[in-house]
């Protein structure tokens, strides 16, 4: 079992409290948003569960600087009102007090710059996903000196980390640095009730199962076609979209992740707060994660991987494999 820090603690239940606010949003909002092509319900998730993990983080640890993907200013903006009034009505269903003024200073206290030590959040990771009423993540980190030392993945419509269950019991995955990688029920994730994962054992790299998400924007999908060839793959990728993509690979579902470069978006740099808990899931899991070219992750460079390109994240025993196929298509 792995050691209950005051950190620790703080985690669990800040993307446990977070996930379920977000899930609560996207039950009683995103399905009307579909029809509409609406993306207000993202936008009032992703700002109310920053607000909320910004609250939270003051109470437990108010000198440690919160790295989030949100600030307040298009809740600000003439038009907005609405928008700000449904944040501010689902914030205020974990944290009473709240107005539209302290929401906002909980969010963009949560829009800070890295420091020596800091936690960096993705309040909301897979925005198509979460809108389609799928496949979505909260993403919880804390790094220190630029090592990742505790990530947690609040994935709600995940059960037992890799079945997708839309308004199942949730999964919450959990990896502290020297300790591996746990997973719970969400429900479950203030109680002892913890199962030590481990990445998958394949080695063969016909027998890869590629991650491949339902958004492709940020990468090129006809270069992960080509690297599938090059390995030789024989069986169906797993579709999936956010970084539950982790929890499937911590819990031995699947073997890669590529986060190639689109050809769209050749200069595109990784954000942190959409690596750094998937990353040490994986790790401590036994599996690998790196750039497209071999180096590790680099998360002391600010708020993006300025030292790196792309992402392959493997299961360890197929990540050179992959890395050569990558030179191979020329990747």
């Amino acid at each position: 079992m792995f050691t209950i820090t005051p950190e620790v603690k703080f985690a669990i239940n800040a993307v446990q409290q977070s996930a379920e606010l977000v899930k609560t949003v996207q039950t009683e909002t995103a399905q009307n948003a579909l029809t509409k092509g609406d993306k207000s319900p993202v936008t009032v998730a992703d700002f109310a569960s920053q607000a909320l993990v910004s609250h939270l983080l003051q109470k437990d640890f108010p000198d440690v600087v919160l790295v989030g993907e949100e600030a307040s200013d298009a809740l600000k903006e003439e038009g907005a009102e609405h928008l700000l009034e449904q944040v501010t009505g689902y914030v205020a269903r974990h944290v009473p007090e709240s107005n539209p003024d302290t929401v906002c200073e909980l969010i963009d206290w949560g829009a800070a710059s890295p420091a020596k030590r800091f936690w960096t959040l993705d309040p909301i990771d897979g925005t198509k996903g979460f809108i389609r009423g799928d496949q979505y993540a909260v993403a919880l980190a804390l790094v220190e000196d630029g090592d990742v030392k505790i990530g947690v993945l609040g994935c709600p419509n995940l059960t037992d980390g890799y079945i997708p269950e839309p308004g199942g019991a949730g999964t919450i995955i959990l990896a502290v640095r020297g300790e591996g990688t746990w997973m719970a029920k969400m429900s479950d994730a203030e109680t002892d009730d913890w199962q030590q994962i481990y990445a998958s054992p394949r080695a063969n790299p016909s027998q890869s199962r590629l991650m491949r998400s339902f958004e492709s924007g940020h990468t090129d999908v006809s270069k992960i076609d080509e690297i599938a060839s090059a390995l030789g793959v024989e069986v169906d990728p797993v579709r999936m979209d956010s970084q539950a993509k982790y929890s499937v690979l911590a819990v031995g579902e699947g073997e890669v992740i590529l986060r190639l470069l689109s050809p769209k978006m050749p200069n595109y740099q990784e954000k942190i707060w959409d690596q750094a808990a998937g990353a040490i899931v994986l790790e401590e899991a036994g599996g690998r994660i790196s750039d497209l070219d071999g180096k590790p992750l680099d998360f002391s460079q600010g708020r993006k991987l300025i030292n790196n390109r792309g992402v392959l994240a493997t299961n360890g025993h197929l990540h050179e494999a992959v890395l050569k196929a990558l030179k191979k298509v020329g990747a």
